[in-house]
């Protein structure tokens, strides 16, 4: 199953003493797939810069793009589905990876449930840790 994860997912789960590490070894340990686009990453870059500073995003951003279980996708369509333009790019990229899911923690994303198309499902990060429980 693939997934596509806000940055906000990122930023709860980077620090080696957040409860939510383990997302992090997970993704490191290739137990589930993500697809980003260029747009996703250059925002990791900017919020993760900000809140980790640059070495430790720069080396985070350097092993995401060597992970076989990191898929990068073109977005060739832009939906506009949600009213907060930054969080569209998370929309595109579930559409053209093909994403079951988009985890993230954020309200803005609730709107995906009234939309029937494109049908992109929102997951927050403990129904995640669900999942992935229940499925290892």
């Amino acid at each position: 199953m693939l997934f596509v994860l806000d940055t906000n997912i990122f930023v709860a789960s980077l620090s080696l003493t957040s409860q939510h590490h383990w997302l992090i070894e997970a993704l490191m340990d290739e137990r589930f797939e993500i697809c980003v686009s260029h747009d996703i990453l250059l925002e990791y870059e900017e919020v993760l810069t900000e809140k980790y500073g640059s070495v430790i995003t720069s080396n985070f951003l350097k092993a995401l793009q060597e992970l076989p279980n990191v898929r990068t996708v073109e977005v060739y369509f832009q939906w506009n589905l949600l009213a907060d333009e930054d969080d569209n790019k998370f929309v595109d990229a579930a559409v053209a990876g093909g994403a079951a899911f988009i985890v993230s923690e954020d309200r803005h994303f609730r709107r995906l449930t009234e939309v029937d198309f494109p049908k992109v499902q929102l997951m927050r990060l403990d129904e995640f840790r669900q999942w992935y429980e229940a499925s290892q």
